[in-house]
């Protein structure tokens, strides 16, 4: 993604923003992050910072920044959502400044307790009746095995890009930003998209589950429904690989055919 520079926006989209934050000093371009053209840190006047991120009105993918806007303020352990502005041809949401290093997901870390109260948080938050958004079933579609779909259906909001690179640690607990892939699902599908993350950072595909159980929605969702989850999890991060391969994926992937065989065998 080729980022735009905040100095290179319109002066009226400028202005706007600068209306909520006040006179801006500076501004830094974030360097994570692949699908927002301008993500970028704002220092005003009064030393306050705030994250911007936005795109061109006319971009088709306006409009999951709206529902990105909707879905975040109504998210436990997300950024509180400061405001949105359309001006000057460009879609601009302001959102706390989340100062924190991404935590450390392998064996024995000391972030894994916050990672599992997170994750416990999480699940009990419903969606947003009024964001209107496929949910995970339909949005894997076929890729899902047939007539499995109904254990994948649900109507807790859950991120679903359960990466440590969206995932800030700060005193309080882990905050997760980035919340545009965000959709209605089961109430354990967050816990589920941790497994083979924790599975890439070191754990194995048991040590991954182990993990999860801690959370009781994880713990208590079926064998079945688990089994379901993963498999389709495999293939869709297979599918990426192949139609728009980028140097993560892969490992991902493995990732994701570790822990569907560990589950096959212990079936």
């Amino acid at each position: 993604m080729q980022r735009t520079a905040w100095t290179e926006l319109p002066l009226a989209t400028r202005r706007a923003v600068a209306a909520h934050t006040g006179p801006i000093e500076g501004a830094e371009t974030a360097t994570e992050g692949v699908m927002s053209p301008l993500a970028c840190t704002l220092r005003t006047a009064s030393g306050h910072r705030v994250f911007v991120k936005g795109t061109p009105l006319d971009a088709p993918t306006a409009w999951m920044y709206r529902l990105e806007a909707q879905v975040t303020a109504q998210a436990l352990n997300a950024p509180t959502l400061l405001w949105q502005i359309e001006d000057g041809g460009w879609l601009v949401g302001g959102y706390e400044f989340i100062d924190g290093p991404h935590p450390d997901l392998s064996p024995r870390s000391e972030d894994l307790p916050a990672l599992v109260a997170m994750l416990r948080t999480m699940s009990g938050t419903p969606w947003p009746a009024a964001v209107k958004k496929k949910p995970l079933p339909a949005r894997w579609g076929a890729l899902v095995p047939p007539g499995h779909g109904d254990v994948l259906t649900g109507a807790t909001l859950a991120h679903t890009d359960m990466s440590p690179l969206n995932m800030l640690r700060t005193a309080d607990g882990i905050v997760l930003v980035d919340w545009a892939l965000a959709c209605p699902a089961p109430a354990w599908a967050d816990t589920a998209f941790t497994v083979p993350r924790l599975i890439h950072a070191g754990h194995t595909a048991e040590e991954a589950e182990a993990v999860a159980r801690l959370v009781p929605a994880y713990d208590l969702a079926s064998d079945r429904a688990i089994s379901v989850f993963a498999q389709s999890l495999c293939a869709v991060w297979e599918s990426r690989e192949r139609t728009d391969p980028l140097p993560h994926r892969n490992a991902l992937s493995e990732a994701a055919r570790a822990w569907t065989e560990h589950r096959s065998v212990a079936a």
